[in-house]
């Protein structure tokens, strides 16, 4: 029997994150305690009528095949409510239920890339963009962020710079995962006049669309010129803390949107009938749970940065979206003079239990990077954990600068 595996699996990468996972899930069963910061999960239960409604449809015998586009229901207000919120008109034509948001970015990818076409993608950005561009043999262009004081903005002559006639698609992520970065009008508005002026379609992961602690989020898809070359990539698992549905929606132009379907007959056949009734609930009834999450949200944020904040040799911002943190401790890096990034998360969860991703969790680091940065998901663990285990963080970086004092 032939053991070699298929040649193109030595591109495809993976969510790193998860590796962290296994790696704290040993230490911590070894009776060690762990304060986890690694994981974008959210320890908040699901809004108990969104549970009751996905219950009920269950008992209802929603248990068998639905159309591979998902029920009408759930089509029809994921069109209304991403319509108004957005500002453009929008049909159950223009929605494919998916099971999560991530399968939206590879038949993204599988629909519109062909193999050897430029795909410019966030780096520091969700590794998943890197590994399926790779894996459906596209050409990675990654694009930089220049770390400013209240965030991080796209570095445009980066951008410029790589693309090409080859180039055929551009990735965004706005209210971002790693950084928190927001683009502002300005920067929008470059990107919208890119993508046409070169052709390119865009895919707008919006997965953090929501997770806004004030003001009126915005998406690139309302500017002149964006909704019919624009896919959004939704998903419930964020606001309304369904992470384990594996429930999201593709939104886009119709006629790409029976592409998108078609790849899901080959893929899954359909999304789990009775929970899509779970996100008709999410979307039409009672609110109060998902503000209650976003509240919760926010008293960890600030609790978070404020401990950070204080201490030396760590240099962040704070930001207005998603629920990651994303200092620069590149100080705290030499100071204990870890060997590599791997090295310095090891360490650190070892001496203090405070467990966290590292950048290169998220795409390749590029040869001109010379700042450390980590990402703090505080999205599953709470207020009072959070005091404890930054307390015991600063004490051990507080005493590992005193050894180093003459």
């Amino acid at each position: 029997m032939k053991t070699d595996f298929a040649s193109r699996l030595t591109k495809l990468g993976t969510e790193t994150a998860f590796a962290v996972s296994q790696h704290v899930a040993e230490f911590e069963a070894e009776g060690n305690k762990v304060y986890p910061f690694h994981l974008g999960d959210i320890n908040i239960p699901t809004p108990e009528n969104i549970m009751e409604a996905a219950n009920r449809a269950l008992q209802d015998g929603k248990t068998g095949y639905n159309p591979s586009v998902g029920i009408p229901q759930l089509r029809d207000v994921l069109a209304e409510k991403i319509g108004n919120e957005r500002d453009i008109s929008l049909s159950r034509e223009n929605v494919v239920v998916q099971p999560g948001g991530k399968p939206v970015i590879s038949k993204f990818i599988q629909a519109l890339m062909n193999p050897g076409d430029g795909v410019l993608y966030p780096n520091p950005g969700y590794p998943i963009y890197e590994s399926q561009i790779e894996f459906h043999g596209g050409i990675p262009l990654p694009y930089d962020y220049i770390p400013k004081p209240n965030g991080f903005s796209i570095n445009r002559d980066r951008v410029e710079e790589m693309i090409d006639t080859n180039t055929r698609l551009f990735i965004y992520n706005n209210y971002q995962n790693p950084m928190g970065g927001e683009s502002d009008l300005d920067e929008m508005d470059w990107i919208a006049d890119l993508v046409q002026r070169h052709d390119l379609w865009l895919l707008s992961d919006e997965a953090y669309f929501n997770i806004q602690y004030s003001g009126k989020p915005k998406s690139i898809v309302s500017l002149p010129g964006m909704q019919e070359r624009t896919v959004i990539l939704y998903t419930f698992s964020k606001t309304y803390a369904m992470t384990g549905w594996r429930l999201g929606a593709a939104i886009g132009p119709a006629n790409l949107m029976k592409i998108f379907a078609k790849l899901g007959v080959n893929d899954e056949s359909c999304t789990n009938h009775f929970i899509q009734y779970g996100g008709v609930e999410a979307l039409t009834g009672n609110q109060e749970g998902s503000q209650s999450i976003l509240a919760e949200l926010k008293k960890r944020r600030d609790s978070l940065y404020g401990k950070l904040n204080e201490m030396e040799g760590v240099s962040l911002y704070i930001p207005n979206s998603t629920f990651y943190l994303f200092p620069d401790v590149t100080d705290l890096y030499h100071q204990i003079e870890a060997k590599s990034y791997e090295d310095f998360r090891s360490i650190v969860l070892r001496e203090t239990g405070v467990s966290f991703c590292t950048r290169e969790h998220f795409g390749t680091p590029q040869p001109n990077e010379d700042r450390k940065y980590i990402r703090f998901a505080y999205s599953g663990i709470s207020v009072p954990e959070i005091e404890e285990s930054m307390a015991i963080f600063q004490e051990y970086f507080e005493r590992q600068h005193a050894l180093t004092l003459p």
